[in-house]
C-alpha cells in the first residue's frame, strides 16, 4: 500500500486503493475537485495502477498538465517524494528537471535515477556539486558516470567525490585490517577515525600511513579525566598562517635547543603533526611515539601540549628533558611539579627550579628540596627570576652558616 504526503482523506483513500473503482478511476481522469498538489500526488500514484484502464487514465491526464503547475510543483517544499521522483523523468523540460535537482526533497534513488537519463550536461554538474548527497548514495556517482551526456566537470567531481569518500575509505579499512593483523592495533584505531578527506582539510592516505607509524597508546589505555572541560574553549580553528607560524616556532626551539641544524626528515614530521587541525593533535599527543611527542610538547595550544604528559607511554626520562624545556607551556611544567612519581627525581626538580619558564611560585616551593651546590649556580643563573634568584642565595648561604 503507498503512503501519502498529503492529509487529504481522499486523496488517502485513493492512493491506497481503499476508495471504489469508480472514484479512483474518476481521479485518474482529473475530473474530482482536488488541489494541484494532491492531483499531482494522485495521479502519480494511480499510473501505477494494476487496473490498466485507471494507469492508462492518470498518464494521459498527467500529460496535459499545465507546464507551470510542474515547475511550481518541482520548486515547492511540500512537493511529495513520488511526485518529484516523476517530475524529474518528464522528457524536454530542463527547468523542471533543474528544480527537481534543487529540491531538497527529492529522493536521493531518484536524483539517482535522473542522473542516469539527464541529456543536459550542465545540470549533471548541478548533481554533481551537491556532495552530500553524492556521499550519501554511491549511485548517483555511478549514474553521472555511465552517463554519456556528463560534462567533463561533472566527471572530475563525482570522480573526485569517489576517490575521497570511497577509495580513500576502503584503502584505510584495508590497511586497519593489516595492522591489526599485525599486532598494531593504535594505528589500526587511527586509520578506522582518521578524516581522509582532504577536500575538507583531512588528510591524504599517504600523510595518515606516516602519522600512524608514531602511534603506539591504543583508545583502551586512555584516560580522559585529565582534560577539564573548560579547555575545550582552546580548541578554536586555527588560519593556515597560524600552522605555518606554528610549524617554524617548533623547528626553531629544536635547533636552539639542540645547537645544531633539524634534520630534513625530522623537518617533515613536525609539518605532518602541526598542519594537523588542534583535536587532531591532541589526539596524536595522547597516543603518538616518543618522537610525536617530543614534537607536540613545544605546541603552544596548551591542550595539545597537556595531552603529551598524561599520554600513557611518556617516560621518566622524557619528563626530565620537558622540564628543562625553555619552549613549553608553563602550564605543563606546573603540572609536571604537581606529579609526586615525577618529583620524587632530583633531576626533574632541579630542571624546573633553573627553567625560567616554571611559574615563580612552583619553583620557590621547591627549592628547599635542591643541593646546596645547585642552589648557589640557580642564584648567580641570570635567566630565572630575580625572586627564584633570591631566595636560592637565601637558602644556600643558610646552610652555609650551620
Amino acid at each position: 500500500m503507498s503512503t501519502t504526503t498529503s492529509t487529504n482523506p481522499v486523496v488517502q483513500a485513493i492512493v491506497s486503493g481503499s476508495a471504489p473503482q469508480p472514484a479512483r478511476l474518476a481521479a485518474a481522469n482529473g475530473l474530482l475537485p482536488l488541489p494541484q498538489a494532491d492531483l499531482l500526488e494522485v495521479l502519480v500514484a494511480l499510473r501505477e495502477s494494476d487496473d490498466a484502464e485507471i494507469a492508462e487514465a492518470a498518464a494521459s491526464t498527467l500529460a496535459e498538465q499545465e507546464t507551470e503547475d510542474l515547475l511550481t510543483a518541482a520548486k515547492a517544499a511540500d512537493t511529495s517524494a513520488a511526485v518529484l521522483g516523476f517530475l524529474g523523468t518528464i522528457a524536454g523540460r530542463s527547468d523542471v528537471h533543474e528544480a527537481v535537482i534543487q529540491n531538497s526533497n527529492t529522493p536521493d534513488a531518484a536524483i539517482a535515477k535522473i542522473a542516469g537519463i539527464l541529456v543536459d550536461g550542465s545540470l549533471l554538474e548541478l548533481i554533481a556539486t551537491n556532495q552530500q548527497r553524492l556521499v550519501r548514495t554511491p549511485a548517483i556517482i555511478e549514474a553521472i558516470l555511465e552517463n554519456p551526456a556528463r560534462s567533463v566537470e561533472a566527471e572530475r567531481r563525482a570522480r573526485e567525490t569517489k576517490r575521497e569518500f570511497f577509495e580513500k575509505e576502503r584503502g584505510a579499512r584495508q590497511i586497519a585490517d593489516e595492522l591489526r593483523a599485525q599486532g598494531k592495533t593504535a594505528a589500526a584505531e587511527f586509520f578506522e577515525t582518521a578524516d581522509l578527506n582532504t577536500a575538507t582539510g583531512g588528510l591524504s592516505l599517504e600523510d595518515a600511513w606516516l602519522i600512524a607509524q608514531h602511534i603506539e597508546v591504543s583508545d583502551a589505555d586512555l584516560d580522559d579525566s585529565w582534560m577539564p572541560m573548560e579547555l575545550y574553549e582552546e580548541l578554536v580553528p586555527e588560519s593556515a598562517a597560524e600552522q605555518a607560524a606554528a610549524v617554524q616556532r617548533v623547528i626553531e626551539g629544536e635547533r636552539r635547543e639542540s645547537g645544531s641544524e633539524v634534520k630534513p626528515e625530522r623537518i617533515a614530521l613536525i609539518r605532518q603533526l602541526m598542519m594537523m587541525k588542534t583535536k587532531d593533535r591532541i589526539k596524536m599527543a595522547r597516543k603518538g611515539d616518543r618522537e610525536a611527542r617530543s614534537i607536540l610538547i613545544r605546541d603552544s595550544n596548551r591542550v595539545v601540549a597537556t595531552a603529551v604528559v598524561n599520554n600513557p607511554r611518556i617516560t621518566d626520562h622524557e619528563i626530565e628533558n620537558i622540564a628543562s624545556m625553555r619552549t613549553v607551556a608553563d602550564e605543563v611544567l606546573r603540572l609536571i611539579a604537581m606529579n609526586r612519581a615525577w618529583t620524587r627525581s632530583y633531576t626533574v626538580i632541579y630542571n624546573l627550579c633553573r627553567n625560567p619558564r616554571t611559574p615563580i611560585p612552583t619553583s620557590l616551593g621547591m627549592l628547599p628540596r635542591i643541593r646546596t651546590k645547585d642552589l648557589q649556580t640557580i642564584s648567580m643563573n641570570r635567566n630565572v627570576s630575580e625572586a627564584v634568584r633570591r631566595m636560592a642565595a637565601r637558602l644556600a648561604q643558610a646552610r652555609s652558616g650551620e
